[in-house]
């Protein structure tokens, strides 16, 4: 059964409450990969108590001085868009009715195993076209800024603790606007309760990012500007094809039940 969008094409959401966005933070994340607060030798009664009694201080300490400093700046470009399938392709078209794509993403598929490609999760009926949904997420250029004048005076430690924060308060954003999407597209029903789950992927559908082994080719986030044009809430693309600010994310949600993350 194809999904019916609220919408066709792109909006921005500016003035998120950021609250709102911690709710989607990934403390595991924030703890073990970017402020490195490994167990090791320590008993796992130790470690607890390094979590409880110092990263959630600091974690409460950098939130709130972000929060006062208004660091973050929260914003989101995202669309929804018919297509279809074509073999490893799918077209994407600009508007509904029109007769030719407006993009297309050619996806790589695995040699062996299930023979997985992204395009099989699409219809390939041009009478009744699928539709694929796009983000981009920013928490905007403060961060930056912010890291840079640390490293430069030599706080590195404070650097570490605040980069990492706004690296995973970035991922919290994608987080929070992969959950509108998915309410949007009236599949949220699908959603686990637990916030641990939902960072495991226990939802309907999938969210993949160019440049990541199913969707390798980073040179199609400029496919996702001519579609969403994120420089309107203020990030453009290299000629590298990295994104600017640093703490911005983009990706393609897909909403069929059978979609799950597979290496090529």
């Amino acid at each position: 059964m194809i999904i019916e969008p609220p919408f066709w094409g792109s909006k921005i959401i500016e003035d998120i409450d950021i609250d709102k966005i911690a709710e989607f933070l990934n403390k595991k994340s924030l703890f073990f990969v970017q402020w490195q607060i490994l167990r090791g030798s320590k008993t796992a009664e130790e470690h607890k108590k390094i979590l409880n009694e110092e990263a959630e201080v600091k974690l409460n300490e950098i939130a709130s001085a972000s929060k006062k400093k208004k660091i973050l700046e929260p914003k989101i470009a995202y669309g929804y868009f018919a297509c279809r399938s074509e073999g490893n392709r799918l077209l994407v078209y600009k508007n509904p009715d029109d007769k030719d794509s407006f993009v297309t993403f050619d996806f790589p598929r695995q040699k062996d195993k299930d023979h997985l490609c992204i395009s099989d999760y699409f219809s390939s009926d041009d009478k009744k076209r699928d539709v694929v949904a796009f983000h981009l997420v920013t928490v905007g250029h403060k961060p930056s800024e912010e890291t840079e004048k640390l490293f430069k005076n030599d706080e590195y430690k404070d650097y570490l603790y605040w980069h990492g924060y706004c690296v995973e308060m970035a991922e919290a954003l994608a987080e929070y606007s992969h959950k509108k999407i998915r309410e949007e597209l009236k599949i949220a029903d699908k959603d686990a309760e637990k916030i641990e789950d939902i960072f495991a992927c226990k939802y309907q559908g999938c969210r993949y990012s160019f440049g990541y082994p199913a969707c390798p080719n980073i040179r199609d986030q400029k496919k996702i500007f001519k579609l969403i044009e994120p420089e309107k809430i203020g990030v453009i693309i290299t000629e590298s094809y990295q994104l600017v600010p640093e703490q911005s994310t983009s990706a393609m949600i897909v909403a069929n039940p059978e979609a799950k993350y597979f290496f090529i």
